[in-house]
C-alpha cells in the first residue's frame, strides 16, 4: 500500500486535523472537494484539484490554499491536467462573514478592477495596509494578487469559450494591458494564451461560440455575444431555483419557462441580458449562459453575479447530509436534493422587492413590480428586453406617482429609495450580516423579516431562517414541525449553519 492510502487508514499520522481530512480528500480524487481548497504539490511546483487524476504526492511534498493567488505567491504554477480553476468556487465566502470573506466577495465582484485597492479598502472600512495585512494571515496572498488571479481565471475561461481575439480578451478581463495579460498567463499557467485556447478546443472538439467585436481598448464597437459554461457543485436542484426566479419575474425586464431564465442586468460598464438553461450531468452539472454584453470588460463582474445568484458555489452535499439528519426534513432532502437559496444581481433591487413584496401573495407583488418597472425603469432595446429594473435615483424621484397601497408603506419604500440613492445607505456583498441587518432594521418601515431576506439573497447568508415568514410556517406543519415562530425557531436551531436551505424546503413543502 503506498503511503498516501496508508494515510487514508491512519490520519492519526497527521498532527494537524485540517490537513488530514484535505489529504484525505485529495486521495480519494473527492470531486465535492474541488474549488474548496487547493492542493499545492512543491516537488512538480503545480497546484490541483483534489479530485486530480495524477498519482498522489506524499505527504511531505503537499500543502494546501484556500486560493489560486497563494498557491501562486508560493511559486507555483497551474497543472494542465486536471485545471483547477474550471470548478466551482469555494463556499467559504458566504459561510463566513469575516473581512477575508468580505474582500473575496467584492474582488470576485471586480471592485479592483474599477476602484483599485484603496477603492475596495475604503468599501471594507479599512486602511490598504491594514486589509492586506488580514489577507495575506488569512488567505496567503494580498489584494493585489487576488485580485490577479481572478482576472487570470477570467481570460482562461474566455480563451477556453469564445473565439474574442487575445487582445480583446486580455482588457475583457481586466488587465492594463496585451504584455501584462501575456506575462501574467505564462506566470500562473506556464503557457501561452494561445495555447490555452488550443489545448481547449482539443479537449471539447466542438467550436466555441462567436465573441462579437471589440477594440484593443476594450471599449466596444458592438454588442457582445457571449456563450459560457458555468460549473456547479452536485448535486444541483436548478429547476426549482429557475422555477422560484420565473415565479417572480417582471414582464420586460425578465423572462422563464420551459427550464430557462432570462433577464436585463445593469452592470457597471451598461446594461446586459443573460439567458440560463440547465445542463451537464447530476453528478457534474452546469449552467449554460449565453450573454449579451454592451462592454465585454463587465464580463467579470457579471459571471460572479451569475454564481451568486444561482447559488452555484454552495456545498450542496454537506447541506444535504446535515438537513437530512432531521427526519423532518429528510422526505423532502431526498425529493429535491441540492435545494439551493436564490441570491441576487443587484442589491438595490431585491431590497426594493422585498419591501413591495412583504405581506402580500407573490404575484400581487409582481403585478407591483411590473407596474413600477414600466414607469420608471431605463428603457433598453437589448436581448429581446425593454427595460432595466428602476434605480433607486429613479424611485425616489418619481415613487410615490406609481407606487400604490398605505401611505406609511410608501413613504418607507421612497425614503428608502432617498437614503440608497444619497449614500446614506449602501447595501453590496462587501457588508457584513450583522451590520447590514442592523442598518436595515433602523429605517422605518423595515423589520426583521425584510432584512433577513435581504441578507439571504444579497450576502448568500447559509443561517438565516425566517420563522415569520408564513408560507414558512405553513410548510413547517406540512411537514410535522412547530408552526409558531418561536417554536419553530427553537427547533432549527439544529439546522445551523444551514438554515437557509432549510427555509427553501419548508417553502417547497408550502407549495405543494
Amino acid at each position: 500500500m503506498s503511503s498516501a492510502h496508508a494515510a487514508l487508514e491512519r490520519p492519526e499520522e497527521f498532527d494537524d486535523p485540517v490537513f488530514a481530512e484535505r489529504y484525505r480528500a485529495m486521495s480519494a480524487r473527492d470531486a465535492r472537494f474541488d474549488g474548496q481548497f487547493i492542493t499545492g504539490v512543491h516537488s512538480t511546483g503545480i497546484y490541483c484539484r483534489p479530485s486530480c487524476p495524477a498519482v498522489s504526492p506524499k505527504p511531505s511534498n503537499v500543502t494546501f490554499y484556500l486560493t489560486a493567488a497563494a498557491a501562486h505567491e508560493a511559486g507555483l504554477r497551474a497543472c494542465k491536467r486536471c485545471l483547477p480553476d474550471a470548478v466551482p468556487g469555494s463556499p467559504e465566502w458566504n459561510m463566513r462573514d469575516d473581512l477575508a470573506a468580505r474582500a473575496m466577495r467584492l474582488i470576485a465582484d471586480g471592485t479592483v478592477e474599477r476602484e483599485g485597492v484603496p477603492g475596495l479598502a475604503h468599501r471594507l472600512g479599512y486602511t490598504p495596509r491594514h486589509l492586506g495585512r488580514v489577507l495575506v494571515a488569512e488567505l496567503g496572498a494580498g489584494p493585489l494578487a487576488l485580485a490577479r488571479a481572478h482576472r487570470a481565471q477570467t481570460a482562461r475561461l474566455l480563451l477556453a469559450g469564445t473565439d474574442l481575439s487575445i487582445t480583446d480578451v486580455a482588457f475583457a478581463a481586466g488587465f492594463t494591458s496585451v504584455r501584462q495579460f501575456n506575462e501574467t498567463m505564462a506566470d500562473i499557467y506556464r503557457t501561452t494564451p494561445g495555447d490555452i485556447r488550443s489545448a481547449a478546443a482539443r479537449r471539447s472538439g466542438t467550436k466555441r461560440a462567436p465573441g462579437g467585436h471589440h477594440d484593443a481598448t476594450g471599449d466596444a464597437t458592438g454588442d457582445a455575444t457571449l456563450s459560457l459554461r458555468l460549473p456547479a457543485r452536485a448535486p444541483f436542484d436548478g429547476a426549482a431555483l429557475l422555477g422560484f426566479l420565473t415565479a417572480r419575474s417582471i414582464a420586460g425586464a425578465e423572462l422563464g419557462g420551459d427550464g430557462t431564465y432570462a433577464r436585463a442586468i445593469a452592470l457597471p460598464h451598461g446594461p446586459a441580458t443573460v439567458r440560463l438553461t440547465l445542463g451537464g450531468t447530476a453528478s457534474a452539472p452546469h449552467v449554460l449562459c449565453d450573454t449579451t454584453l454592451s462592454d465585454v470588460a463587465d464580463l467579470a463582474p457579471l459571471v460572479a453575479r451569475i454564481r451568486r445568484l444561482l447559488d452555484l458555489d454552495a456545498d450542496a452535499q454537506a447541506i444535504d447530509d446535515a438537513l437530512a439528519a432531521d427526519p423532518a426534513l429528510a422526505a423532502s432532502v431526498a425529493a429535491a436534493p441540492g435545494r439551493r437559496v436564490p441570491g441576487a444581481v443587484d442589491a438595490d433591487e431585491i431590497l426594493f422587492r422585498a419591501l413591495i413584496g412583504q405581506q402580500v401573495s407573490v404575484p400581487a407583488a409582481r403585478t407591483a413590480l411590473t407596474r413600477l418597472t414600466e414607469a420608471l425603469g431605463e428603457p433598453i432595446a437589448l436581448g429581446g428586453f425593454t427595460r432595466l429594473f428602476p434605480t433607486a435615483a429613479a424611485i425616489a424621484e418619481h415613487g410615490r406617482e406609481v407606487l400604490r397601497g398605505p401611505a406609511k408603506r410608501v413613504d418607507a419604500i421612497v425614503a428608502t429609495a432617498e437614503a440608497l440613492a444619497t449614500g446614506d445607505l449602501v447595501i453590496d456583498v462587501g457588508e457584513s450580516r450583522e451590520e447590514l441587518e442592523a442598518r436595515l432594521v433602523a429605517r422605518p418601515g423595515i423589520g426583521p423579516w425584510t432584512a433577513g431576506y435581504v441578507a439571504m439573497r444579497v450576502l448568500g447568508s447559509p443561517d438565516i431562517l425566517l420563522t415569520s415568514d408564513l408560507a414558512i410556517r405553513q410548510g413547517a406543519a406540512k411537514l410535522g414541525l412547530p408552526s409558531e415562530a418561536r417554536a419553530l425557531a427553537a427547533h432549527g436551531a439544529s439546522w445551523a449553519p444551514w438554515r437557509s436551505y432549510a427555509g427553501m424546503h419548508l417553502w417547497r413543502a408550502a407549495s405543494a
